[in-house]
């Protein structure tokens, strides 16, 4: 691996998710996304440039707004810094390939749509359809035309079997935007498309099991968890590490 690359291409995906920050904080509240200076969320004051370097600016002011000392959410570092490592497997993974470009863009969606469903509790359709689009699209790109065809059953019958949980419970289990979700991560990640489904299954149980530990004692109000983060995480996990739930089995017996 030749290393003095790496370094771009982690800068892009810190850029790219400073980008989808401003995305996700602006969709559909009638801000245009393209035009207009960003702007301190305490005191509205306009951010310069130099506010806005992605990592860097969180830590040179010490997570605290330049402007009015008011503390900043660690989620954007975190993003940018996630974004940025996503984007160096992704190069480790397949290199500098005509696919490249695509799954780069195809990861990209899938931080968007996680950070606006932690947000909103949404899978906004705007975001949604282009991902499953691009998937495909990458899909078609990486493989044979069998293994495309193969890849593309089982990513309908993914989306169909959380198409009927959704059904069966009445949308208590989980939205019916996780099923395209869910296709797109499939036609995504390929042949790991089983195991990331598995994974995501697991996490989010993990999760939900950490969740109820943390509730206060006594408390019966329900918590709404949404699944299109479990579902990223575990689709990821399953077509960069290649890992498979059959591992873990085995190690267990």
């Amino acid at each position: 691996m030749f290393f003095p690359i790496l370094i771009p291409i982690f800068l892009l995906g810190s850029i790219v998710a400073s980008f989808i920050g401003v995305v996700v904080a602006r969709l559909n509240t009638g801000q245009s996304i393209f035009s207009g200076r960003s702007r301190c969320d305490v005191c509205d004051k306009t951010l310069s440039s130099l506010m806005l370097v992605p990592v860097i600016s969180y830590l040179a002011s010490r997570g605290k707004a330049y402007c009015c000392g008011a503390k900043i959410s660690y989620q954007s570092p975190l993003t940018e810094i996630l974004l940025g490592g996503l984007f160096i497997l992704a190069y480790s993974k397949i290199g500098l390939s005509i696919e490249l470009p695509f799954m780069l863009i195809s990861i990209s969606l899938v931080l968007a749509l996680v950070l606006y469903d932690l947000s909103h509790q949404i899978l906004p359709s705007s975001l949604l359809y282009p991902f499953v689009a691009m998937s495909v699209v990458t899909s078609a790109v990486a493989q044979s035309q069998a293994d495309f065809i193969s890849t593309l059953v089982v990513a309908v019958l993914i989306a169909a079997s959380l198409a009927l949980i959704h059904t069966l419970s009445r949308g208590r289990a989980m939205g019916f935007a996780d099923a395209p979700f869910a296709f797109g991560l499939s036609m995504l990640v390929g042949g790991a498309a089983f195991s990331g489904l598995v994974f995501s299954f697991w996490i989010g149980a993990i999760s939900g099991i950490v969740i109820l530990a943390r509730r206060p004692k006594g408390s019966r109000m329900g918590v709404e968890v949404p699944f299109a983060p479990y579902l990223a995480a575990g689709f990821l996990l399953a077509y960069f590490t290649q890992w498979t739930p059959f591992i873990f089995a085995m190690a267990m017996l």
